[in-house]
């Protein structure tokens, strides 16, 4: 979860609101997504046998089409938030290398393409040569944050926080607020899941819930405390006005040149980690809804050093493609993160759907005191309302411009059912791939006309 969105986080916050703001947001988005943690830790020990991740859970509730959208979803989210990285990592440098703008030049990209193809030999030589690095940068990129967050409370100037707490007049009201901002929570909150999508290799069941909420509980007082102390270094108009990584530049405006330096250091860290760890997740989704027969069998196929290659090259394949999508965006940072929150908002609202038709059914709480079964279908029911929130507040232009990925894609769909000899479609599985399909024809249209905008 800690990667390239906690050093965005005071620009992306303060572009949309105040402190007030902020809070509210992330008060919603921690109780949101403590239900969401919540939902998977139950999950894990009510339904043991799924352990293909995530997606597996769509499936199970919902069909083989819905539990593919889910597995296509998450695995397009993964490869997306890895372009983030490349763009936020050519940012950093492009302080000292004017050359590479925002992450958005052709310059950027270039390196920025040598950079994937290289992490893809280097996951390709064996999984525990990338984890064991994986360690050793988890540990590193913790530093510079806390550090951060330290200084921040240092120079914490109370007038500054002051002058803050409302928002611009640009802001609009609170809701509106509010609701710009939980893109960004959802894409810094990713991986919350990655204990279930890992759950195969748990050795006790229970470690898989217990990883999902240690996680969160750690990584949302991080985030939490990054956003609202920079309100008290610099006033929000300068705070939306500053590049990415927009830590650095609080830092730096408290501490001088150093701060951009030590900060600027620790994202790149951060962000190779983290990338390293979502490659990995990508291709290990792709992989088990291979093994699952939800994506064609090729993608199953394991070198000897245990590496799911096919679905590794695919997964790096797609983020090249969005690499160079991201030149032709106004805001290829913004963009990127944005789109990696939106693919994976269904994949969120399927688990949270089946963990509440079981809580309804009773399925799998036989002989359970009713006690147990009400208070899990309170926290499946708020995680679904929170899930929809999040849809709505991604908006139409978003979730239109992640069907043009959905449609498509449901070609391996196909693929995987004709290699079963079974039928491709069921009853309602039609109607969910027409609606998808409309979507993705309505948002070339809208690109066309210039209504939606990269």
């Amino acid at each position: 979860m800690v990667g390239a969105g906690v050093f965005s986080l005071p620009q992306r916050f303060a572009e949309e609101t105040g402190v007030w703001g902020a809070l509210v947001a992330w008060l919603i988005a921690g109780s949101g997504m403590l239900m969401l943690a919540f939902v998977f830790q139950r999950l894990s020990m009510r339904k043991p046998a799924l352990d293909a991740g995530v997606f597996a859970y769509a499936k199970a509730g919902f069909g083989n089409y819905v539990g593919f959208f889910s597995a296509a979803g998450y695995w397009a989210s993964a490869c997306v938030g890895n372009v983030t990285y490349w763009v936020l990592t050519m940012s950093t440098l492009g302080a000292l290398f004017p050359q590479l703008g925002a992450g958005d030049t052709l310059l950027a990209v270039v390196l920025s393409s040598v950079g994937l193809w290289g992490f893809f030999s280097l996951i390709r030589r064996g999984i525990r040569e990338a984890t064991a690095i994986n360690r050793i940068v988890t540990i590193a990129k913790v530093v510079p944050i806390l550090v951060f967050v330290l200084f921040a409370v240092f120079l914490f100037d109370p007038a500054v926080f002051a002058g803050n707490l409302t928002g611009a007049d640009s802001t609009g009201p609170l809701f509106e607020q509010v609701s710009n901002t939980m893109l960004v929570t959802v894409f810094v909150f990713l991986g919350v899941e990655g204990a279930s999508v890992y759950s195969r290799h748990a050795r006790r069941r229970e470690d898989v819930g217990r990883a999902t909420i240690l996680g969160f509980l750690s990584v949302f007082a991080i985030f939490a405390s990054v956003t609202i102390v920079s309100y008290g270094v610099l006033p929000m108009e300068q705070l939306a006005e500053l590049r990415q990584p927009s830590m650095a530049g609080v830092l730096e405006a408290g501490v001088g040149t150093w701060g951009l330096v030590f900060v600027s250091a620790g994202l790149i860290i951060s962000v190779m980690g983290a990338y390293l760890a979502w490659s990995l997740m990508a291709a290990e989704v792709l992989y088990v809804a291979a093994r699952e027969k939800d994506m064609p069998r090729f993608l199953s196929r394991v070198s000897e050093d245990d590496v799911p290659v096919n679905a590794l090259l695919l997964s790096t394949l797609l983020s090249q493609l969005v690499m160079v999508i991201t030149y032709f965006s106004e805001d290829a940072f913004n963009f990127a993160l944005d789109m990696t929150a939106v693919l994976t908002l269904f994949s969120l609202l399927f688990a949270a759907l089946y963990a509440l038709k079981l809580g309804w059914t009773g399925e799998t709480y036989e002989g359970a005191p009713s006690r147990i079964r009400r208070g899990d279908l309170a926290i499946a029911l708020i995680a679904t309302i929170y899930s929809v929130f999040l849809v709505y507040a991604a908006g139409l232009s978003l979730v239109l411009l992640s069907m043009i990925f959905y449609a498509p894609a449901t070609v391996l769909f196909v693929i995987a059912r004709r290699e079963q000899g079974k039928r491709v479609f069921r009853g309602g599985e039609l109607v969910l791939f027409l609606i998808t399909l409309a979507g993705a024809v309505a948002c070339v249209l809208a690109l066309a006309q210039g209504w939606i905008e990269l």
